[in-house]
């Protein structure tokens, strides 16, 4: 079978449209029954572009009754009744959320195509109300208890993050909304809601204490995403593809996908799971790219930062912490990791089960390049294109030996900071360095390190090793004494390749590099 009679599903989030069209699918459906055999309320948090809205519309399928769509599937040896149900379908993604009436708007439309189905009561007048005499209208019309699928209910929240005024009154009607599930629980058979963020108990879901949060459990952590045995039995005509035009083996077409996409734990025990609509994209472009970080700007992950003064080096070389220091996003909290991880940024590398610490980090390349190219303009004002040459060029130099050089690219790098910019504390000055040389490490073996005792930046081409230590107000022969002092080179006293130290210091008075000393091993 070739490529083109292979449909990709890019874009595709209908069960319906997805089935009926003939397109590839990873068959979700075996949890899909497990699930739909309670009648718990679930809540499930997963990145964007995740696969949550095309796990609704499969809930949607089911409960509607349309066997013919999962013929083949697990699921079709697991249900043979095949019930249709009343679905009440709320779809909060596709809304710019600027103003309260936007909010109000989305739920009066999806409302009012209810109420032409279901009936309407004049004496209902709030959301609220309506919703309630919608689902017991929908019940009684047909004596079968109603579905309620709710998809990216944080949307509006996420959108006015920083705006307290605009959060608080989205806040207040979704609260009184989504309280309606408690208080119209004999009428519902089974209720889902998605989204990228879990708000605190204190805020959105406080009247809805009874949602089973499946967000980090770990028979659900494979319920959206792709494992690589997923990757494998699906999609290895693509993979075949892929390594033809790439000039790779096989083997390492799939290491470099693992690299690319994969990485994502929603579980300490759970798998790896490759983001969908990357692999997806890779596949249909036959080319490795960032394709989900380059489908929005989290430009409010970057204001959290900003506002919460948090140290972005611990955030960058992965940070240990309590479940409950990211589970839940509480907005009076000094603390954007609860935003960061869920949003996809961040993920489980690793658990201390004795203490109850878990490692978050980037999940894989895609992300943490893509992360770190989008902050350099937030600390710099340096736009992407100019930061792929900057860095293309500062590797060129080094490869070549050619320190000054590298040096003098440096201080062009920050001459182009804007004064009000480069008027920063030491953290500023230290994070910028931070950006360009783990930047360098998607092209050479770059390190570069926040806690003393070892260098600030390491950097290993075909024919050198580079130490460098900046200093802030000090002088570059106290950096290069601190290298000696220190026995940050010792470590690579055995190597073969020619070893460079290099001092350099940095004037907060000039916002740039002042003198630097280069110091070449014997």
């Amino acid at each position: 079978m070739n490529k083109l009679s292979r449909k990709l599903p890019v874009g595709i989030q209908t069960f319906e449209k997805l089935r009926k069209g003939g397109y590839l699918y990873v068959d979700k459906t075996a949890l899909v029954w497990q699930m739909v055999e309670t009648s718990t309320p679930y809540f499930l948090s997963r990145p964007r572009r995740f696969g949550k809205s095309l796990l609704l519309s499969t809930f949607e399928a089911y409960f509607q009754g349309k066997k013919e769509l999962f013929e083949g599937l697990a699921i079709e040896k697991m249900e043979t009744e095949w019930i249709e149900y009343p679905v009440l379908h709320l779809d909060l993604n596709a809304e710019k959320y600027d103003a309260p009436e936007k909010l109000d708007a989305i739920i009066d439309r999806h409302l009012i195509l209810w109420e032409d189905i279901w009936g309407k009561d004049e004496r209902e007048t709030t959301f609220a109300a309506r919703f309630a005499g919608t689902i017991r209208r929908a019940y009684e019309k047909t004596d079968r208890r109603v579905v309620v699928l709710v998809d990216e209910y944080d949307k509006p929240l996420l959108q006015a993050i920083l705006n307290d005024e605009l959060s608080d009154a989205y806040k207040a009607t979704l609260k009184a909304f989504y309280g309606v599930l408690k208080s119209s629980d004999r009428h519902l058979r089974f209720v889902f809601l998605t989204g990228v963020t879990k708000f605190a108990q204190v805020s959105v879901f406080s009247d809805l204490n009874q949602l089973n949060d499946i967000s980090m459990k770990y028979p659900y952590a494979e319920v959206c995403g792709i494992t690589q045995k997923e990757l494998l039995e699906v999609f290895t005509p693509e993979l075949e593809t892929l390594s033809k035009h790439n000039g790779l083996t096989f083997e390492e077409v799939v290491n470099k996908m693992t690299a690319s996409y994969d990485g994502y734990h929603f579980h300490p025990q759970g798998k790896g799971m490759f983001n969908p609509f990357s692999v997806l994209n890779a596949f249909d472009g036959c080319e490795f790219a960032y394709y989900w970080f380059a489908t929005g700007t989290p430009t409010y992950l970057v204001d959290l930062l900003r506002n919460s003064d948090y140290d972005l080096r611990l955030l960058i070389d992965g940070v240990q912490v309590g479940v409950t220091a990211f589970s839940e996003y509480r907005a009076k909290t000094n603390n954007p990791l609860p935003m960061i991880y869920q949003s996809g940024y961040l993920t489980i590398k690793d658990y201390d089960k004795t203490f109850g610490l878990y490692t978050l980090g980037f999940p894989n390349d895609e992300v943490r390049y893509g992360f770190l190219n989008f902050l350099i303009p937030y600390y710099t004002k340096v736009t992407d294109d100019e930061t792929v040459f900057h860095i293309s060029h500062f590797v060129k130099e080094l490869q070549a030996g050619d320190v000054p050089a590298f040096i003098e690219r440096l201080k062009a790098f920050f001459a182009g900071i804007p004064y009000e910019l480069n008027d920063q504390t030491e953290r500023h000055y230290q994070v910028v360095f931070y950006l360009i040389f783990k930047l360098m490490g998607q092209f050479i073996d770059a390190e570069v390190h926040s806690a003393r005792g070892r260098a600030d930046a390491v950097v290993k081409t075909k024919d050198h090793i580079y130490v460098f230590e900046f200093k802030l107000n000090g002088t570059a022969e106290e950096a290069l004494k601190q290298i000696e002092e220190k026995g940050y080179m010792k470590p690579y006293a055995t190597d073969p390749r020619e070893k460079v130290r290099i001092g350099v210091d940095f004037s907060k008075e000039e916002r740039n590099v002042n003198d630097y000393i280069v110091l070449i091993d014997e």
